[in-house]
């Protein structure tokens, strides 16, 4: 185990650029947030990234389904034999992204353990290296690991609908991260609008009631409209954005695409900083229990 963290972090050392690490969530399940995590992984691809898509719903994923791909390797089989990293359970996707798999069998759920999390950490300082963006997307359902590491991730996605179960779940998770780290970055997607004015007026209230009451200045991303095209893609296993790269959805999920985009362009991060941060912060909260 210590040769092999040497040897990862020799590879780190040497590496000019560090991967920026995005957490996608929602308060509850069925907004459609894997979609738009494979989506917007697919988006920042065409734009000359490499991304890695990490499908967290361990046991219950469906981001390899979304992407027309299997699943016979997942964070299940990772979890489940200990001389695996990460590197080994990467399927490299023909729409250009690279995703590891949550599994799809209620009966692969497993919890982690130190080992598990010692090749995790060590496996995710290599990735970082080897790509510009790496998307964790986030089951309904979190653990106290999954929580763990999205609490270390750079920027947080928080996708609602206009369903008003939806908007108090998200603000219930935005309240409940904000407490644990005040300094944490989010940004407010609403997916399924009935249409774009409506979408606004939703994550403007969650905007409003984020600074009222957390006192948190929270980024609106963007609106996704409903879309016919969607539930194409879906039963297709193609992304929207390659169904029917004009419409209204796949329009609003580039333009909110480019806005993340100009807004990381006015940060000025240094690499080293935030890769120390990143991995302090996730080890921290790994083994402070």
């Amino acid at each position: 185990m210590k040769d092999q963290a040497e040897t990862l972090r020799l590879k780190l050392s040497e590496s000019k650029s560090i991967a920026k690490t995005i957490g996608i969530v929602s308060g509850k399940g069925g907004v459609g947030k894997s979609n738009v995590s494979v989506n917007f992984s697919l988006s920042l691809s065409q734009k000359g990234n490499k991304v890695l898509l990490f499908d967290l719903d361990i046991g219950m994923g469906n981001v390899h389904l979304l992407l027309g791909g299997q699943a016979k390797k997942s964070m299940a089989t990772f979890m489940n034999d200990h001389d695996k990293n990460l590197n080994d359970i990467i399927y490299h996707s023909k729409y250009g992204i690279s995703y590891i798999s949550g599994g799809s069998g209620l009966n692969e759920m497993t919890e982690w353990n130190k080992a598990h999390i010692e090749v995790f950490l060590c496996s995710m300082q290599q990735l970082q290296a080897r790509y510009d963006f790496i998307i964790f997307d986030m089951g309904a359902g979190a653990s106290i690991n999954t929580l763990n590491l999205l609490m270390s991730v750079d920027d947080l996605f928080i996708v609602t609908t206009p369903e008003t179960t939806s908007m108090t779940d998200a603000y219930s998770m935005i309240k409940f991260m904000h407490l644990k780290d005040p300094q944490k970055n989010y940004f407010l997607i609403c997916n399924r609008a009935f249409n774009i004015k409506e979408g606004n007026e939703i994550v403007h209230r969650l905007q409003t009631v984020g600074k009222k009451f957390l006192n948190k200045d929270l980024t609106i991303l963007g609106v996704l409209p409903e879309d016919s095209s969607v539930r194409k893609a879906v039963n297709s296993q193609i992304p929207f954005l390659l169904i029917n790269p004009r419409s209204k959805v796949s329009t609003a999920l580039q333009n909110l695409t480019n806005r993340y985009l100009l807004h990381q362009d006015g940060i000025n991060v240094d690499v080293s900083l935030k890769e120390s941060r990143f991995f302090e912060e996730i080890r921290k909260l790994f083994f402070m229990r």
